[in-house]
Parts: structure tokens; C-alpha cells; sequence
């Protein structure tokens, strides 16, 4: 950043930094214990799909390298705003190794040069309160470097009150994002 970006008051956005996914799994066990939700062993990656061969053999790569393990089922779907998910569903719940898949996909389209097209990372979590069901994700945003809760109650709802003491929960073992404008709904994510 230049003497001419500071006196606009510009900033510059942080750096990816992929290697905060590896952070969630020790960051579950502060969900379970503080806020009763467990890990479901989904996980999802977004990015807008690009056109050309190249993008489409990326795609087709990181297909592939998810489905070497087959204890993870793998599904590629776009949305109705056009962005692809890539997600993993686990048959036996093994966070770590989720973080790894959802790190390889991430790191794979970067390493491509589609880093500018990814949105987000989701890891589904679930109350572990039978009577009263309720879903929280976990989101990475790439472009940010940081993470923020999104806790949907229903169709177009958001469990606010979950989401700010997931914040407060989680503010010491992730990097929260800080700005609240920036916890946008991911309504189409296939997970949480």
C-alpha cells in the first residue's frame, strides 16, 4: 500500500489464507461445549464458474481428487445465482479430513488461477438438541481471510442471537470477520 492509498484512506483487503481451515476442527470442540452443535460432515466449497476448457478441466480435477476417498460422497450443482458448489458429505464424521478435502478444492482452483472466483467454504454443523433441531455453518470467505457464523431457523430466517454468541464463542481460535455487513446469507448453500 502506497503513500497515495493511505491518504484516500483505501485499504487493502487481508490476504487469503487458506491454512484457517485446519483451525475449525480444534474450533469445534467449542461448539459442542459451548454452544451444543456438532459437526455434520459436510462441507461445501463456492465459486463462480468460469468458461473454457481450462476451467472445466479444473473442475474435473478436483472431482477426481474428492473422490479418491470413498467414504466422502462428492456432488458438483449450481445455484440459481450461478455459482457452483462443490460439496462432501461424509459417511463417518472425521473433520480434519473434511478440512483437507475442502482445502484441496480451494487450493486447486488458486493454483489454477481461478483464486478471484471463489466465494466461500461452509462446514455444516447441527444442535445436538433432538427437540429443537437447529443448523449452523461455519463460513470461510476467501477473499477476506476470515470466517463468520450463519445460523438459518427457516426460509429466508437467520437465528441472529446464535451467530453473535457463536462470534463471541469462537473470537479467540478464528479469525472472525469483523464487519457484520460481510455475514451474507448463503440461502442455496446445500449446507448447513
Amino acid at each position: 500500500m502506497g503513500l497515495l492509498d493511505i491518504l484516500l484512506g483505501r485499504t487493502k483487503p487481508p490476504k487469503p489464507d487458506l491454512d484457517v481451515l485446519f483451525a475449525i476442527p480444534g474450533a469445534a470442540y467449542t461448539v459442542e461445549a459451548g454452544l451444543g452443535f456438532v459437526p455434520t460432515g459436510a462441507g461445501a466449497v463456492c465459486f463462480k464458474a468460469a468458461e473454457g476448457g481450462a476451467a472445466g478441466r479444473t473442475r474435473e480435477d478436483i472431482l477426481s481428487l474428492l473422490h479418491l476417498d470413498e467414504t466422502t460422497g462428492v456432488t458438483a450443482a449450481d445455484d440459481e445465482y450461478g455459482y457452483t458448489w462443490i460439496t462432501c458429505r461424509q459417511s463417518t464424521v472425521d473433520l480434519p479430513a473434511l478440512m483437507t478435502q475442502l482445502h484441496a478444492a480451494n487450493a486447486t482452483l488458486a493454483d489454477a488461477g481461478f483464486g478471484s472466483s471463489l466465494l466461500c467454504t461452509v462446514i455444516g454443523f447441527t444442535g445436538t438438541d433432538p427437540a429443537k433441531p437447529r443448523r449452523l455453518g461455519l463460513i470461510y470467505l476467501f477473499k477476506r481471510g476470515s470466517v463468520y457464523p450463519f445460523a438459518p431457523n427457516g426460509p429466508h430466517t437467520r437465528d441472529s442471537a446464535l451467530e453473535l454468541q457463536t462470534r463471541a464463542a469462537l473470537a479467540d481460535e478464528l479469525p472472525i470477520e469483523p464487519d457484520l455487513d460481510r455475514w451474507f446469507p448463503v440461502w442455496s448453500a446445500p449446507v448447513p
